[in-house]
């Protein structure tokens, strides 16, 4: 199913208000929609001031979505984000009071600063798109969306972020810093503000819904789902590689690239649109040996040693 113009005026539009807040980080930006069609969810991973929250708050103001912010810390606890439920003498009885879970978009900012068991917290939202609270479970709004933060070279009051909690992240994404004309542009930019602040939504919350389902009904063929899986299935049996990829994420993977094949406005899903996600989707989801030696101890090398062994299909088959 082709794309019909109003769902590509509107990916345009919300393109268009992203790249005018932050420059310079077109692919970046394709990586966030991308996880906001598939339905997952983002770990962005970068230094201080590189633009992390500013791309999440444009993304929600472009959407008209509800938008929470958690600042993590070591004392916030998880009912701090899920709510509590509060007994009312008049009423004589407990009222839940919901959390800043209850949103659209959640931004948890400096994820790795909350403990482990705050941390946990979110394992159901991310999974279940729910909240259990007392026994009730309470469904969040949708489409929802957690993008969480992390400083890759701050140790000192951070806690590392779980197995199973990473595998719960279909992307991970890093910002980087602007090259030079592009900082510059930036600083004349802002002379008056940040430019998210002023931004106008350009749809809502459930036309992308909709998109979310156009989404799913892109094609991916056999021979080309046979490729996505051989990549997941060799993180596995590499001799580098502790932990691989989990089922979880060939599901995460396949919706990933069906949602990318998507943005560019095809209904099928090519060999190359799997080459350019594999370092995004699976990357953070490998777990390297501690012997393996020093040259080769970024998964991403690994990543790049298994997509050059194995063979890209020629034909993909409609």
């Amino acid at each position: 199913m082709p794309l019909n113009a109003e769902s590509i005026a509107v990916i345009s539009a919300v393109r268009t208000n992203l790249e005018s807040c932050i420059l310079g980080k077109s692919f970046e930006i394709k990586l966030l929609l991308t996880a906001l069609l598939a339905g997952g969810h983002v770990l962005i991973e970068d230094v201080p001031g590189t633009g992390k929250t500013q791309l999440i708050k444009a993304l929600a103001k472009s959407m008209n979505g509800e938008y929470r912010r958690i600042q993590c810390n070591p004392d916030i606890l998880p009912s701090d984000i899920t709510g509590v439920s509060i007994y009312h003498p008049h009423e004589q009885k407990f009222v839940f009071r919901a959390g800043p879970v209850m949103a659209n978009i959640l931004l948890a900012d400096e994820i790795n600063r909350a403990t482990t068991k705050t941390q946990s917290a979110l394992l159901e939202v991310m999974e279940e798109r729910s909240v259990t609270v007392d026994g009730v479970t309470h469904p969040l709004p949708q489409p929802f969306m957690l993008c969480a933060t992390q400083n890759p070279i701050d140790f000192e009051g951070t806690y590392m972020l779980p197995e199973a909690q990473l595998d719960r992240f279909m992307i991970k994404i890093a910002m980087g810093y602007p090259d030079a004309d592009t900082e510059k542009k930036m600083i004349l930019s802002q002379q008056a503000g940040q430019p998210a602040d002023t931004l106008a939504p350009v749809t809502d919350m459930y036309r992308i819904g909709q998109l979310q389902e156009e989404v799913r009904h892109v094609h991916i063929s056999e021979t080309v789902t046979g490729y996505l899986l051989e990549i997941v299935r060799s993180t596995r049996q590499h001799g580098a590689v502790l932990l691989g990829a989990s089922p979880r994420a060939s599901l995460a993977f396949t919706a990933a690239v069906k949602a990318f094949a998507y943005l560019d406005g095809r209904d099928f899903v090519l060999p190359d649109d799997i080459k350019i996600l594999a370092p995004y989707v699976l990357g953070h989801r490998m777990l390297l040996r501690p012997d393996t030696k020093p040259s080769s101890q970024h998964a991403g090398s690994v990543l790049r040693s298994i997509l050059e062994r194995i063979q890209v299909p020629v034909s993909v088959g409609r």
